[in-house]
């Protein structure tokens, strides 16, 4: 395991992060190379020009490879955007020998799997949420149980299949397969979740510049997914139109000045810009930035929260909502999050890791690694191995570890 070597590629609309890492011991991951690149060509998680977007992945490739020594030739790749949606589906199958074995969960996943797709969508995820037999639900692990009729129940999440394929070309353009998609919040939910917060109930939220990325996850398993196209760049967007600055200068404030509470801010704090049509730098209040900043984090979460209440799973989110992404790093938007959603809010940035980590500490790159932490866990399952763990009832405890990996790779 320590010999093995996996590529993820994250591709935002701010930035594109090409990490090369390796499991370490006491499950800390080592970081071989970094290649961050700000983005090009890509808008809310969508491709709109393939020769940018290609250049800009290139270039974060190339300096993964440099950093690492590596040649990188697949890699597992982030995928976000307006474009993708869920849904839960169920499966039935009949236990064949009335004992459950592993045919009999394949057999039942491919029912749930077995729903009207449009033949312009494609299917990214198929997650396993519990399994109910002879019409006793809540069963996390049916392996060696005895019954003769098993349900499960299944969350599959599905993304345009033109725009997975402009992600895909524009990734193959430098020579790497797109091994597999892994929808962004999933990808963060791998390094900021803790399983007390799966196991109880927990929103994780990714803001980041295009979009604003959540999955819920109740009993320990993953029950709704969303991705809203919105996020930092129409904070940003905002300000440069509210107080009238270039958009690159807009960010540089958002970063410097911003703040999510007005209530926190002087009424007699400013700073000097230099605005459109003036010659000399102004002072502008920042009491007013604030307030162009308040109203659109106060829209996002809003809008975050209308969607956890059409969900239904309102109810049964005790551990709140766990932030990050890039805008987490906001100053006050923990606590206007908790105002807005009634819920507790906590910010969460990936750790234990080593190696070449001096940025990657930051909230901004939980997706980044999340895919590789998703890529070494998916190594694990060796297909000899997976065999033998279903032929050996009373290897519970490896079944278990099995299905928790399992439960969240089914492409």
């Amino acid at each position: 395991m320590s010999e093995t070597i996996v590529v993820g590629i994250d591709i935002g609309t701010t930035k594109v992060c090409t990490l090369v890492a390796r499991m370490e011991s006491k499950g800390q991951m080592r970081i071989l190379g970094v290649g961050i690149e700000p983005a090009q060509g890509i808008r809310k998680g969508t491709v709109v020009d393939l020769a940018a977007a290609g250049k800009a992945i290139a270039l974060s490739i190339d300096k993964a490879e440099r950093s690492s020594g590596l040649e990188i030739t697949s890699a597992l790749v982030s995928l976000a955007g307006s474009h993708v949606s869920s849904i839960n589906s169920r499966g039935v199958a009949s236990v064949s020998r009335q004992v459950v074995d592993e045919n009999d969960i394949n057999r039942a996943m491919d029912a749930a799997r077995a729903v009207a797709i449009p033949h312009n969508r494609e299917v990214i995820h198929v997650i396993q949420r519990g399994f109910t037999l002879d019409g006793q639900d809540g069963i996390r692990v049916p392996n060696g149980m005895h019954g003769y009729r098993m349900e499960v129940e299944a969350h599959i999440i599905t993304a345009a299949a033109s725009t997975v394929d402009n992600i895909r070309q524009v990734v193959g353009s430098s020579g790497v397969d797109a091994h597999q998609f892994v929808l962004n919040p999933l990808a963060s939910a791998e390094v900021v979740l803790t399983d007390t917060e799966r196991e109880m109930g927990v929103v994780v939220c990714d803001i980041g510049g295009g979009t604003s990325d959540m999955a819920l996850f109740i009993e320990g398993d993953v029950w709704h997914t969303m991705v809203l196209a919105v996020g930092g760049n129409h904070i940003t967007s905002d300000i440069a139109h509210g107080l009238r600055l270039p958009f690159s200068k807009a960010e540089e404030i958002k970063i410097n000045h911003g703040h999510a509470l007005t209530s926190e801010i002087g009424a007699d704090e400013t700073f000097p810009v230099k605005a459109f049509g003036e010659e000399q730098p102004v002072n502008i209040s920042r009491r007013e930035l604030t307030h162009i900043i308040e109203a659109r984090v106060e829209e996002i979460f809003s809008l975050m929260m209308q969607e956890i209440k059409r969900s239904g799973y309102d109810g049964l989110l005790p551990a709140g909502l766990v932030l990050t992404g890039g805008t987490s790093q906001l100053p006050g938007i923990r606590k206007l999050a908790s105002e807005v959603m009634g819920l507790p809010v906590r910010l969460a940035r990936p750790e234990n890791l080593i190696g070449m980590v001096d940025k990657l500490h930051s909230p901004a790159y939980s997706t980044s690694i999340g895919l590789v932490h998703w890529a070494l866990l998916m190594n694990e399952i060796d297909p000899f191995a997976i065999s033998e763990l279903g032929a050996s009832q009373n290897s519970v405890k490896n079944w278990d570890w099995f299905r928790d990996v399992l439960k969240r790779f089914l492409p």
